[in-house]
């Protein structure tokens, strides 16, 4: 059997293949409450044959949001609307469902990007003051963001936890830490974004206080079959910032607390990144990480093709892939990797007719 298609624990749920569905946002929630879009949109997902669904980043404040349409996890009114989404996905489908929670900091309040996705101050309608580790924008135009205090960082770490809280009352199995792509966690590691001089910055331990006491607490304030993972940035991709060496630092330290899985991409910290994408451009990092802990890995990076997520799973490169535009671009993905690689996939029984003849034994209820 294909490898990609063999069961794979992570944490306290048994996942069927190692197909996961990486999160997306999709710009489209109200004062941070998702909506019907939401309910389609991830009913055709948990519809896919992957064996996981992390779904997007939902904002663990309302200032937290990347744009004025995020989903949010902040109130009881985004709660209850998540709890419905969840509900309505495992009426017809028991793929498991992780909640990627996370806090923007110095990238928040911007446009919707199908209408540029540029930064809107605060003065401006849609618009809110941004917050991070140093008065330090993203780039040099955007507006200049606050540094924040000890106090709000205490009360950042809070948020998280309630959050977390909030997504497992919705009936979510875990949450995903966001601590990638540049946002509120990735600019307190990364040296480019932190130049603060108290016990959050400096040295390599100092910039990954923050993270750390972030899992130690939603580790401490949920049950212990609650999944916790993270999303990384394994490189900033610019000279003087984060890389791979930190980054397996970082890993090491929360495999040791028990963190479920490490889910590695790349970049986003800043203007600055010089990124040399291509097929597997990332997976390196995932297998350089995987070397040094214990919990799975899941690796990104213009996966496209069914042999490729193959060879990186039964090659030992990561435990797991995670597919995002393509599986919104193919949400069959899953069906056609089974087929070309000669493995069996879960599908809801009203679908089962629509096997192509010759493949009788490609789905299965």
């Amino acid at each position: 059997m294909a490898t990609l298609f063999s069961p794979l624990n992570v944490g306290s749920i048994t996942l069927n293949n190692r197909i996961i569905i990486a999160p997306m946002c999709m710009y489209s929630a109200q004062q941070g409450v998702v909506q019907p879009w939401h309910h389609q949109h991830y009913g055709m997902l948990a519809q896919s044959g992957a064996g996981l669904l992390i779904v997007e980043a939902s904002a663990i404040s309302s200032e937290g949001r990347i744009s004025y349409a995020d989903s949010g996890i902040y109130n009881s009114k985004c709660e209850q609307a998540w709890r419905d989404v969840v509900d309505d996905v495992h009426r017809y489908s028991d793929i498991p469902m992780v909640m990627q929670i996370g806090h923007a900091g110095r990238k928040a309040s911007t446009d919707l990007p199908w209408n540029g996705g540029a930064p809107i101050a605060p003065v401006q309608e849609n618009g809110w003051q941004t917050i991070a580790p140093s008065a330090l924008p993203y780039a040099e135009q955007d507006p200049l963001p606050r540094a924040m205090t000890e106090q709000d960082i205490e009360q950042l770490i809070s948020q998280f936890v309630q959050a977390a809280q909030r997504a497992y009352q919705a009936g979510f199995a875990g949450v995903e830490i966001h601590a990638a792509h540049g946002y509120l966690l990735h600019q307190f590691l990364s040296p480019l974004s932190n130049q603060r001089t108290d016990i959050y910055g400096g040295s390599l331990d100092n910039r990954m206080r923050l993270t750390l006491a972030v899992y130690d607490a939603i580790k401490a304030a949920l049950p212990a079959d609650f999944v916790i993972g993270i999303r990384i940035s394994a490189s900033d991709w610019a000279e003087g910032g984060w890389d791979i060496e930190q980054s397996i630092a970082l890993s090491k330290a929360l495999d040791a607390r028990g963190c479920d899985y490490m889910h590695v991409s790349s970049a986003g910290l800043t203007s600055q990144q010089r990124i040399d994408v291509g097929p597997n451009y990332q997976v390196g990092f995932a297998e350089d990480i995987k070397q040094h802990v214990d919990m799975p890995v899941i690796a990104v990076g213009l996966i496209t093709e069914p042999q490729q997520a193959e060879d990186i799973v039964s090659g030992g490169q990561a435990d797991a892939i995670a597919l995002a535009r393509g599986i919104l671009y193919d949400p069959r993905w899953p069906w056609h990797a089974a087929a070309e690689l000669g493995a069996t996939v879960q599908a809801a029984p009203q679908y089962l007719r629509c096997q192509p003849h010759g493949l009788t034994s490609l789905l299965t209820q």
